[in-house]
């Protein structure tokens, strides 16, 4: 399962990432308890779904960030 680059999430508008973001959390906790628990299959997914989880908050961060670079005075 590769990882999504921020390529793939640039491409969504707010509210779909926020969304996204949303479900990506909830899965990697159900995978955290079935970890915990000894049921968990296959680890490398809680790998990539972190991973996956810090691009699309990078990619957030950058565009909640991108308009208040844009109104400085100068």
């Amino acid at each position: 399962m590769p990882v999504k680059k921020a390529k793939d999430f640039r491409g969504m508008n707010a509210k779909e990432l926020a969304a996204h973001i949303r479900s990506l959390r909830k899965e990697l906790f159900d995978l955290r308890l079935k970890h915990g628990a000894g049921s968990l299959e296959n680890n490398q997914k809680l790998r990539v779904l972190r991973k996956e989880l810090a691009c699309a908050l990078t990619v957030q961060g950058e565009g909640a960030a991108a308009p208040a670079s844009g109104t400085e005075e100068k």
